[in-house]
């Protein structure tokens, strides 16, 4: 019997987010959206657009995660792509 050893990594990329210059959020807060992104060149594409959509509007944006890929084909070529993915962003501490 092999044992297999499982490693969980966690991914906080703004775990150490700055509020003030030389101050970190000890026990930052995240929330989660779910976007969905589309485009007729590529999958990486359509995820790029939701993020730079959000990127407008969203401060602190942090990481993702692709949820559901899906399309729509024409003449036996994908034609479309949608994306949909969680994105994670901290909350900012309040004042």
């Amino acid at each position: 019997m092999v044992k297999r050893r499982m490693i969980h990594r966690r991914i906080e990329p703004a775990s150490q987010k700055i509020t003030k210059p030389g101050k970190f959020v000890k026990d930052p807060v995240y929330k989660l959206i779910e976007l969905t992104g589309t485009s007729t060149t590529s999958i990486e594409d359509a995820v790029d657009k939701a993020i730079k959509r959000a990127h407008k509007t969203i401060k602190n944006l942090c990481w993702f995660q692709v949820v559901e890929t899906r399309g729509n084909i024409e003449k036996g070529k994908v034609h479309h792509w949608q994306v949909t993915i969680k994105v994670g962003f901290a909350v900012q501490a309040a004042a």
